[in-house]
């Protein structure tokens, strides 16, 4: 117990020395801090009281003699340049809690602003939603779409209408059959099998063979026959065969009657008969065809209806296509014979071939033969030959004469032999013949046929002759029509001829003769488009290419170049900033096939004087000028019968919303596409951009397409083909194209400039590079010249702006001889496109200013930079002049600039010309 108690006694003892140490610490702390400073304190402010006032070290010193010290002076200067700063920096906060005070303010009421301008939008776009509302009712009212919700037809065995007074009083409006054609109906024809008639096999086969092919490339041939609107029957050529002759018209009849449609009177039937003679059987005279339309081209005229029946031209190529090569060209206009004639009339020439003198026209009109015409005729010419004042060349006798209708003149020769007279002809003589009753006959046509082919003006001796298709072909701009009395004078009137004339007149024979004889697809289609442009029904609507989209993914958002999107000294205006739309679809209310008529016979020529200016379906050339000369282009695009406007019926640039469509051809280049495409960013009146994606190879994987705030629309194309630039894309919405190449790099303000440019010629194009051609006098051939010069008859398509139209005539209509070409040699789409529009619009094509950035300088080498594509180029314009027959480009040393073009005005100016 005593060890326990000592020792807790003992360990007590450290914990008592423990705390008098920490209490001896804490009071020596205490008066290390407390005290120490005071006596410290002390101390130094009694020094100076014991030196006196004059040597103070730590007291103020008067007269701020502290700043005296040199080792204080840097420290004043800091102190008094802090001060100042601080000063400074107070006045600016001030001030910056002024202005943020005034900009709260300012923002309150730009947020009231806000909020009231809201109210007012939805306003104006309950507004507008209720003017658009009114618009369309009022739309529907005064414009309906004229569709029939249930087409009603007549039955099949519907009686008979009661029979025309006498066989020749048949008119359309008598004999045919309207409920069956509508104006909606779209035109349906339904074609009789040719071998199932009981002359079928007296059909020529050649004749049958070209029809059955040329109907099953029509567009308006249905298979349904309780839909047709015309019933179509080849009744011929008939082969001659002596061992069986044509059926009598009282078997004729009855094999007429018996076929399934023809509902007892033959009402919208057309009977065809086509020739490939100079003398055809007209085995339909003296039958009864009831109210069937007779097409074919030999008619008397007590057989011929007018307004009802057709003459239509012979067949002479009936499975062959043109061969442009020996088509002979329609320059120089003056050939080596001013006019030919060979020739025989087989019946009861006469003493006209003697020396003696003609009889005079009144001796001969008392005569009662019309026939005695021709005796006058032969003297005439035969007293122009002898004259030696030109070079004609006439005969009157062949050494083997094609068989012929009586009083008709007889083709002399071969046709090969006929062709080479021709070829060297300014005029070839027809002489309708003598038999006035013979309104029409295979001869003629045959002997029109070929001088219209050989290039040589027809000069149709005999005004009561029927030509071909006289109720829709204007014949006076391409054939001489002269009463036989005045045959003293022909030699006269055809020297008093102007060259231009003559070859405006050669030109439009050659059309003629290309869109409407010289295939069988030709004369099928211009047979039914003559019965549908009677019957005032509209054409079938234009066929469009239909692009097929490669998936693409849209990458990043594009930026905007500065470089592109500035217009610099270029000010162009207000710009239309509406969203894409396309243009307006033309959906006819029908009314154009009276206006257009009118303006047909009536309208001055106008510049659109020269080729298929006036339309029909640009699919069916042979439709391309039914309603006369100087019509102008037809609406065509999409919708009922065609749409779109018409070149000349535009506004140009009054029209107040339009855009356009870029259609950027590449191939294989996709980083140069890509940046192509971003260029685009921003771009006013851009509409959508199609890329004519030529490659076989698809777009890479991993492809960041750029994302310009509208649609690229990427089309896969079979092959690889410079005409697929020109295809008619259904993706193109717009009339207006912007054909561009993907290394082509352009401003924004060139682009805006040359639309506007476009819209004032709706019919040119419009655009950058220009180019022209050149006649070598060594080679005596036709050159391509890309030198800068201060004339152009070419602008390059690669940055040019087109009409959708011309899309259509490149891929349709324009001979396929030239396309193939651009096939062959991989180049010169750009050329044939400019021979088009000249040869369509004879003007020269417009450019515009542009700023030499037309060119990508970091692109790679495009096919243009190879030594052969000049070559090549001076071969296609040559090829290209052969299949036209002429050069068509124009010259022209006419360029558009904008308005304030390099004029310096003052900035405050500038806004003033935006509203004046």
């Amino acid at each position: 117990m005593q060890r326990n108690g000592g020792g807790g006694v003992a360990g007590g003892q450290p914990w008592v020395l423990r705390r008098i140490r920490l209490t001896w610490l804490s009071f020596m702390l205490f008066f290390i801090l407390v005290f120490f400073p005071l006596i410290a304190h002390y101390y130094l402010t009694t020094i100076d009281e014991a030196v006196g006032p004059d040597k103070r070290l730590f007291g103020p010193r008067p007269g701020g003699e502290l700043c005296e010290a040199k080792h204080v002076q840097d420290l004043c200067r800091i102190r008094e340049s802090v001060s100042e700063e601080l000063l400074q920096l107070e006045a600016k906060r001030q001030e910056l809690n002024g202005e943020i005070a005034r900009l709260n303010l300012r923002i309150e009421a730009c947020k009231r602003s806000i909020d009231s301008a809201k109210q007012d939008l939805l306003q104006l776009k309950n507004v507008i939603s209720q003017t658009e509302h009114s618009y369309k009712e009022l739309m529907a009212q005064n414009q309906p779409k004229l569709s029939l919700p249930v087409r009603l037809l007549p039955d099949k065995d519907d009686p008979p209408l009661p029979p025309p007074k006498s066989p020749r009083a048949c008119r359309l409006r008598s004999c045919f059959d309207y409920a069956r054609c509508p104006l909606t109906s779209g035109f349906p024809v339904y074609v009789y099998d040719a071998g199932a008639y009981a002359w079928a096999e007296r059909i020529d086969p050649l004749v049958r063979q070209a029809f059955e092919a040329a109907v099953k490339t029509n567009i308006y041939v249905t298979a349904d026959p309780s839909v047709a609107c015309l019933y179509l029957v080849l009744v011929g050529e008939l082969q001659e065969n002596a061992l069986s002759p044509p059926p009598p018209p009282a078997e004729l009849e009855k094999q007429l009657k018996a076929l399934p449609y023809w509902r007892a009177d033959g009402r919208n039937h057309l009977l065809l008969h086509l020739s490939r003679q100079s003398v055809t059987q007209n085995f339909l005279y003296n039958v009864s065809t009831g109210r069937a339309a007779v097409a074919q081209a030999t008619f008397l005229e007590r057989q011929y209806r007018e307004g009802f029946d057709l003459v239509v031209s012979p067949l002479v190529h009936a499975l062959s296509e043109p061969n442009f090569l020996e088509i002979p060209p329609q320059v120089p206009v003056k050939r080596k014979y001013l006019f030919t004639f060979q020739g025989e009339r087989l019946e009861s020439l006469r003493s006209s071939l003697q020396e003696a003198p003609p009889q005079s026209f009144e001796e001969e009109i008392e005569r009662d033969p019309p026939a005695d015409y021709d005796d006058r005729i032969i003297g005439t010419l035969k007293a122009v030959a002898d004259s030696h004042l030109d070079q004609v060349l006439v005969e009157f006798t062949c050494k083997a004469p094609r068989p012929s209708l009586p009083t008709e003149w007889a083709l002399c020769g071969e046709r090969d032999e006929r062709l080479g007279v021709l070829k060297v002809s300014t005029f070839a003589l027809v002489i309708v013949p003598g038999d006035g009753q013979l309104v029409a006959s295979a001869g003629c046509g045959m002997r029109l046929f070929e001088a219209l082919e050989a290039g040589a003006i027809p000069v149709v001796l005999g005004d009561h002759a029927k030509l071909p298709y006289h109720q829709h072909i204007r014949w006076s701009e391409a054939a001489i029509v002269v009463p036989k009395p005045r045959i003293t004078e022909l030699h006269f009137l055809l020297r008093s001829l102007s060259d231009s004339d003559l070859l405006n007149m050669r030109r439009q024979g050659r059309f003629l003769w290309e869109a409407y004889f010289s295939t069988a697809e030709s004369v099928l289609s211009t047979v039914l488009a003559s019965v549908r442009t009677s019957l005032q029904v509209p054409a079938a609507p234009i066929r469009e290419e239909h692009a097929r989209e490669i998936p693409h993914k849209a990458g990043k958002l594009a930026g905007t170049d500065a470089n592109l999107a500035d217009n610099g000294d270029l000010d162009l205006g207000p710009v239309e900033t509406e969203p894409p739309y396309a243009s307006p679809r033309f959906l006819r209310n029908f009314t154009y096939t009276a206006s257009d008529v009118y303006r047909a016979w009536n309208r001055a020529p106008g510049p659109f004087h020269l080729f298929p200016h006036t339309p029909l379906d640009p699919v069916l050339p042979s439709e391309a000028k039914f309603l006369g000369s100087g019509t102008g282009f037809r609406p065509i695009g999409g919708g009922t019968g065609g749409s779109g406007k018409e070149f000349q019926a535009a506004l140009g640039g009054n029209v107040p919303r339009e855009q356009f469509t870029v259609v950027m051809l590449t191939y294989e280049r996709e980083e140069v596409l890509m940046n192509s495409l971003e260029r685009l960013n921003g771009l006013p009146y851009l509409n959508k951009v199609v890329v004519v994606w030529n490659s076989p190879k698809p777009p890479s994987d991993d492809l960041l397409w750029p994302d310009i705030g509208l649609p690229i629309v990427v089309v896969h194309t079979e092959k690889n083909s410079l005409n697929n630039r020109f295809l008619p894309w259904d993706a193109v919405e717009t009339e207006a194209i912007l054909s561009i190449d993907d290394d082509a790099h352009l401003r924004h303000d060139e682009i805006m400039f040359g639309f506007r440019v476009w819209r004032e010629a709706r019919d040119r194009i419009v655009g950058f590079p220009g180019r022209f051609h050149a006649w070598d006098l060594n080679h005596q051939s036709w050159l391509y010249n890309s030198n800068y010069s201060c004339e152009l008859s070419m602008v390059l398509t690669g940055a040019a702006f087109f009409h959708k139209y011309y899309a259509y005539l490149y891929s349709y209509v324009m001979p396929m001889a030239i396309r193939d070409m651009v096939d062959e040699y991989i180049n010169c789409e750009d050329i044939a496109m400019n021979f088009l529009v000249s040869h369509i619009t004879r003007k020269p094509p417009i450019k515009v200013t542009s700023r030499w950035t037309f060119r990508c300088p970091g692109c790679p080498q495009a096919l243009s930079h190879d030594d052969s594509h000049f070559h090549e180029r001076h071969k296609c314009i040559n090829f290209f002049v052969k299949v036209y027959g002429y050069m068509p480009l124009l010259y022209t040393q006419f360029r558009v600039d904008s308005v304030l073009f390099k004029t310096r005005l003052p900035h405050d100016k500038t806004k003033c010309f935006k509203f004046i």
